[in-house]
């Protein structure tokens, strides 16, 4: 079974993007803001953006199932206050459900999060246990940066954040450390901006301590991790400066990376650099990019085939990045493959 735990809703219907918009200019003029009950999308709306798009590509390419969450560009917390951050992010939240009804088989939902800055992250604790109890929900995306590239939030071992990961722990449900739109200018967001925070996100945890506190706790630094992998050796020798353990037994209990890699030469190097155990199979299809790489012919996100060709895993490696170590990461998406006997 081919897991792709890096699915986000790109392709939601225009409507969505329409109400967004009305909702922002209402943060000016409270007299335009819109009701929830005014963004109407059909199943059958919902169904065409999906065959037609990630599930066309999922079935061309080989791929079963996508952990799938809302657009990551557009949960923009910077924008607006928690009030429009809770609002935005339960509405995506529903979407991703009702795709995951529709196509039951083939995509589970994980939840974006009403993160607004300077808001205590305890104020998202009511949407995350409603998207797990209600909707099934198997993990959620975390922005270490809601300010959208000002970074003014502590960083993610700072107990800032521990009411997140306390219901982390309650439900053995992951996150994957994902920031959204950048808002500076100096920074791209997917070119810069998403690479800088898996980055940021790695040395980080290397700083601290956290998971003496939560040895249980499992992030997904998506992007392949950023920069670490390439500067692995930096990082060990960081590590070694800080008097910090070895980074297997420091961060590789609890830190995972994903393949959205988008050449023969970064998955080469993932898979030869970090353990095995500790990549999981992803495309973030359909993402940030979604051309063919004219050097193959292929379409770059498509990483099944670089994860193919490695010469550096066997197939009982490749099913581990496949499948097993998601259902080992995911215990709710292992759990419900188990009730559907799969």
């Amino acid at each position: 079974m081919i897991i792709d735990c890096h699915g986000h809703y790109t392709t939601a219907p225009k409507a969505l993007e329409n109400w967004r918009n009305q909702q922002i200019a209402g943060i000016k003029d409270p007299a335009v803001m819109p009701k929830v009950a005014d963004l109407k999308i059909s199943d059958d709306e919902l169904r065409e953006s999906i065959e037609t798009n990630q599930l066309r590509l999922m079935k061309e390419r080989g791929s079963d199932i996508t952990i799938f969450s809302p657009r990551a560009s557009f949960m923009a917390h910077h924008i607006g206050d928690f009030n429009v951050s809770s609002t935005w992010a339960a509405i995506c939240n529903e979407l991703c459900y009702r795709v995951s009804q529709l196509f039951p088989d083939h995509f589970v939902p994980a939840a974006m999060l009403p993160q607004s800055p300077g808001v205590d992250p305890a104020t998202c604790i009511p949407e995350l246990e409603k998207c797990v109890k209600e909707y099934g929900n198997v993990g959620i995306n975390l922005n270490p940066d809601p300010s959208g590239g000002h970074w003014t939030s502590p960083p993610l071992t700072d107990k800032h954040w521990y009411p997140i990961y306390e219901k982390m722990v309650e439900y053995d449900i992951p996150a994957m450390i994902h920031v959204s739109t950048s808002c500076n200018a100096c920074f791209h967001t997917t070119g810069a901006h998403y690479i800088n925070a898996d980055t940021t996100a790695i040395m980080q945890l290397i700083q601290g301590d956290l998971f003496k506190d939560f040895p249980t706790l499992k992030f997904i630094i998506p992007h392949g991790g950023g920069a670490a992998p390439y500067h692995w050796g930096r990082y060990r020798g960081l590590a070694q400066e800080m008097k910090k353990p070895l980074l297997q037994d420091h961060l590789l209990n609890n830190v995972f990376f994903d393949t959205c890699v988008y050449h023969q030469p970064g998955i080469d190097l993932l898979t030869k650099v970090i353990p095995v155990g500790n990549i999981l199979f992803a495309s973030e299809m359909i993402g940030a990019v979604r051309g063919i790489d004219p050097e193959t012919g292929n379409y770059y996100d498509d990483t099944k085939r670089y994860v193919q060709a490695t010469t550096n895993l066997s197939d009982e490696q490749r099913y581990q990045v496949y499948e097993g170590n998601a259902r080992r990461v995911f215990p709710r998406l292992d759990a419900r493959l188990k009730a559907a006997g799969k």
